[in-house]
């Protein structure tokens, strides 16, 4: 690999390992978890900080810099989206007291871009934290990733015994979503957690991201109101965004 591509592969990586459940990291840690030399995570870290990527917070320790904030904003400033389909995952979460969140397809990973922070209550769910998701086990991957027309991830581990692991498996289920408009998945990332979800759609009828909620499994008995609750907040979202 060319030395530059390393470089920016290493600072990527280092970037990665910051996140709300691991917010700061000294040098040595770092280190041993990535097994590469002190000198050159140190270089590493040292380079990102005086980017403003990173700060340095005491001896040897790192956390998240001021101005990823900025690049954040200006990421989600340039989506005509995101603050409308914002909007409606907060109101959605408050309706349903459940935990909303919004998501894009990104090549083949599902990244989940935003979480609602008020609303919710009830007992924790899977995910609650993770910024990339498994799209062959939740609800929101595999409708982006149906509505994309993207065969089965590769690899599909059975996290539970009610995961898709299988390409007959992931035909059926496309074809079921794509004919249906939604998507639901009932314990196949974790037991006890499922979810749902509804495209949010722009001109064109361009699928822009995937509004979803994440609930515990017994509030199924709920579906067919929470359904109605999710298609109605998406369908608002794509109506103002030109979707006809």
């Amino acid at each position: 690999m060319p030395r530059t591509h390393a470089t920016v592969d290493q600072a990527v990586r280092l970037l990665s390992l910051f996140d709300a459940d691991r917010s700061e990291w000294s040098l040595s840690d770092l280190a041993r978890h990535l097994g590469q030399p002190t000198s050159t995570v140190h270089e590493g870290l040292s380079t990102l900080a005086a980017a403003g990527l990173l700060s340095r917070v005491g001896r040897g320790r790192y956390r998240l810099g001021w101005r990823l904030l900025k690049l954040s904003s200006a990421l989600y400033g340039s989506l005509p989206w995101y603050a409308p389909a914002h909007e409606a995952m907060e109101r959605l979460a408050r309706g349903t007291h459940l935990l909303a969140f919004l998501c894009v397809l990104d090549g083949d990973r599902v990244l989940c871009v935003a979480r609602s922070v008020q609303g919710r209550d009830g007992p924790p769910v899977a995910g609650e934290l993770d910024f990339e998701l498994p799209a062959h086990a939740t609800a929101s991957g595999k409708l982006l990733l149906a509505l994309a027309g993207q065969p089965l991830p590769q690899p599909a581990p059975a996290l539970t015994s009610r995961t898709l692991t299988t390409p007959e498996q992931w035909q059926a289920e496309t074809a079921r979503l794509r004919a249906h408009g939604h998507a639901h998945s009932q314990d196949e990332w974790a037991t006890g957690t499922s979810s749902l979800a509804a495209p949010i759609r722009g001109e064109g009828n361009a699928v822009l991201a995937a509004l979803g909620l994440s609930l515990p499994t017994p509030r199924l008995r709920e579906h067919d109101t929470l359904l109605r609750a999710l298609q109605d907040a998406a369908a608002e979202v794509s109506w103002a965004l030109g979707h006809r």
